[in-house]
């Protein structure tokens, strides 16, 4: 299944080999209900529960690509879902942490994760809007839900020269973003691509 994922990656455009390669290994039926893996091969959101969707495999690629974590980077992932996306970013970067809100989807991508020998993560249970501070900074964020603008807390826990990939509501449609960090401030960078996420929730957001 994941080589027709990689074929519809491709054809969105994207062409880094590593992040080729992560969706190549990482079998998208494994991170979705057992109820909907027939589907995971098709590039749609899939609901995992809560209210909350899986999103389609195009947009978390062109997302996690606008990101370019390198295998050095801590990443900071808000919304882990089932831990597709988490799982993608474990093989491109050398840590991530996951803050899912919703305490039974965060115990079900552990489960996906440890199935599938993922050793580099550290998902968590809290307000993915507070961030993480106890393991910041982060060389790249990763935001899968949409607010107004960036909460405070995740801009301060990014480092200096560090990106953010968030979706900004925007009316109609939420715009996913690109952001760098200079001289102490988030700076847009370009804008990725329009989508809709569900809302960002919590305390910052």
């Amino acid at each position: 299944m994941a080589g027709n994922l990689v074929e519809i990656v491709r054809r969105m455009g994207m062409t880094d080999p590593r992040l080729l390669a992560a969706v190549a290994a990482t079998p998208r039926e494994q991170f979705v209900p057992p109820r909907s893996a027939a589907r995971a091969e098709r590039d749609e959101p899939i609901p995992i529960g809560h209210g909350q969707p899986t999103s389609q495999p195009s947009l978390v690629a062109q997302m996690i690509d606008a990101l370019a974590p390198t295998g050095e980077d801590t990443v900071l992932e808000i919304g882990t879902g089932y831990g597709y996306q988490t799982a993608l970013l474990a093989h491109l970067a050398d840590r991530v942490y996951s803050v899912e809100r919703y305490a039974d989807l965060a115990e079900h991508a552990r489960a996906n994760l440890d199935a599938m020998g993922v050793t580099n993560v550290e998902v968590v249970v809290g307000d993915g809007t507070a961030g993480l501070p106890e393991h910041a900074p982060f060389d790249a964020i990763i935001v899968s839900a949409a607010a107004a603008s960036v909460p405070g807390p995740l801009a301060e826990q990014l480092v200096e020269g560090g990106r953010l990939v968030m979706p900004i509501a925007a009316g109609v449609a939420d715009i996913v973003t690109l952001y760098a960090k200079r001289h102490d401030r988030l700076e847009q960078r370009r804008t990725v691509t329009p989508a809709q996420f569900v809302p960002l929730v919590g305390k910052h957001a």
